[in-house]
């Protein structure tokens, strides 16, 4: 269990706590405080930029949560991703920093430096593949020596995706050879919505695509083998009979985390790797012809810097009103949840899976509130207090494996995510 000390007196600093996800951190950690490491009270703090703005946030929490105690006994440190000393000083006072400031490949890379630098382990929430293996190429060697976990993604990106694999791994009696998983979204009347900044991370993720390759070749990867029968990618666009509605492979950074996790389990577990293909339900065929209008539209303008610019001003416009500078609504949250479904394949006890086709089927299923602002934190605050209460459980730096033998499935069953088995069809 790590212990807070006079020269490091917070177990945990939120930074960008005037952020929008940032306030919804802010109330999550408030709500869990009791939680804290070994039972005791977590002692936190909240960082950014301006004091005043975050004695605003403390106070709409205070009112929130009817915790009026907020307003008087919460720390304030103020910090700026510009100011290389102020990170410093944030980072010496705290056992693990929560960033929420993003666009990560923005502003990501001072904060890492100034955690690894001084001695705090780093969480985000970050959906960016690029920030996310580009800190592990530039920083790994560095977080070692100094024994400083950099932990990205450990929002709804990509939290549920990647300890859902592992779930499925541990509820398959045999060897799982490859998994695929079906995301759906389900709202009410007013809709699903997204802030900007997540917007923001993909149009620049998806204009500066051509960076990841590059930068993946530095790693110097040999392929994982595949074991058992190759699983055959799915089209751009298909009717999954999985989940009744059209599909796409899903853009974010959950098969990037996954695929990291997989290899470091095979790398340093000697355990055999699975084949994982994610994919998201679009709808009926008005959502697919949106969809295929929008996405023309995005592909083309994420090309130009005036295109790039005009996407970034206009999120509501461009996205079908799916993100906006507002962000969502309280209504759009409440009547938001997710289901994320995953078909799994291999090879029962006693069959050798290099003889023959998979003979065994597996179907698990993680489900929670909505994804974006209430899974997300619910995840960011449950890996915080696991990494301070299972620090000795821990076994890889810079992804969510980390998290490979600790207790966090178990302590997500009690904060907004469910993991079980499913009856394969």
């Amino acid at each position: 269990m790590a212990a807070v000390t006079s020269s490091r007196p917070y177990h945990v600093i939120i930074f960008g706590a005037t952020g929008f996800t940032g306030q919804f951190v802010v109330e999550e950690v408030a709500r869990t405080a009791a939680e804290g490491p070994g039972g005791a009270p977590l002692k936190w703090a909240v960082a950014g930029r301006s004091r005043q703005r975050l004695e605003d946030v403390l106070g709409r929490a205070a009112g929130r949560l009817s915790m009026p105690e907020l307003r008087t006994d919460i720390e304030i440190i103020v910090a700026d991703v510009s100011i290389e000393e102020s990170l410093a000083i944030m980072c010496q006072q705290g056992l693990v920093i929560l960033n929420c400031v993003g666009p990560y490949r923005f502003y990501g890379e001072p904060v890492v430096k100034a955690c690894v630098e001084n001695g705090a382990h780093y969480l985000d929430i970050c959906g960016e593949p690029q920030f996310l293996e580009r800190m592990q190429l530039e920083y790994h060697t560095k977080a070692l020596d100094r024994g400083v976990y950099v932990i990205g993604s450990c929002g709804f990106d990509s939290v549920p995706a990647d300890l859902g694999v592992l779930y499925t791994q541990r509820q398959f009696k045999g060897t799982l050879t490859a998994v695929e998983s079906f995301l759906k979204i389900s709202s009410g009347p007013e809709g699903f919505s997204g802030h900007d900044a997540t917007w923001q991370s993909a149009v620049y993720g998806f204009a500066d695509s051509g960076s990841l390759r590059q930068l993946r070749k530095k790693f110097g990867h040999t392929p994982l083998p595949v074991v058992g029968a190759k699983v055959k990618k799915r089209g751009f666009m298909f009717f999954s009979r999985e989940i009744e509605q059209y599909a796409i492979p899903f853009m974010g950074s959950d098969p990037s985390v996954v695929k990291r996790t997989q290899r470091f389990l095979y790398e340093e577990q000697q355990q055999s790797p699975v084949q994982y293909s994610a994919y998201v339900g679009v709808g009926g065929l008005f959502s697919v012809v949106k969809l295929f209008c929008s996405g023309l539209l995005f592909w083309f303008m994420v090309k130009f810097s005036l295109g790039r610019k005009l996407l970034t001003m206009f999120p509501s416009f461009f996205s079908f009103g799916m993100f906006s500078k507002s962000g969502p609504t309280t209504k759009q949250i409440e009547d938001t949840c997710f289901s994320l479904t995953f078909f799994g394949e291999g090879y029962s006890e006693s069959t050798d899976p290099s003889q023959g086709r998979p003979n065994a089927k597996i179907c698990t299923q993680v489900v929670g509130a909505e994804p974006g602002y209430v899974v997300t934190v619910s995840t960011l605050v449950q890996a915080a207090v696991t990494l301070l209460d299972e620090l000795v459980k821990f076994f890889c730096l810079f992804c969510v494996s980390a998290f490979y033998k600790t207790s966090l499935i178990d302590r997500l069953q009690n904060h907004s995510v469910k993991f079980s088995v499913r009856h394969c069809e």
